[in-house]
């Protein structure tokens, strides 16, 4: 990817050695799963699984996996497991794929 490529990427976005990083802000206990937009910097995503036990984050993986049709083992938390704050790498796949997908 280019300077110029990556400088147009949205703020919660990075590119990653294996593929991306996303910054993401999590509610979980919400109503559906669903991307809501940006918020102070990161996707903010809504999940319908409470954060016990890990399952807002298993639902988390599991949402990105569906919406950007990557197989489950690509999706990867790396930060956050316990916050609301968390960054997700998703192996093999562009910066702008996942833009185009998110969007």
């Amino acid at each position: 990817m280019s300077a110029g490529a990556a400088s147009s990427l949205p703020s919660y976005l990075r590119a990653h050695p294996d593929g991306t990083r996303l910054l993401l802000h999590v509610q979980p206990r919400a109503s559906r799963n669903e991307i809501v937009g940006e918020f102070d910097g990161r996707l903010k995503l809504r999940v319908v699984s409470p954060p016990v036990e890990g399952q807002a984050n298993e639902a988390v993986c599991k949402f990105l996996s569906r919406t950007l049709r990557v197989p489950k083992s690509s999706v990867r938390l790396v930060v956050g497991a316990s916050g609301r704050q968390k960054d997700v790498v998703i192996s093999g796949i562009a910066p702008d794929v996942v833009v185009a997908a998110l969007t």
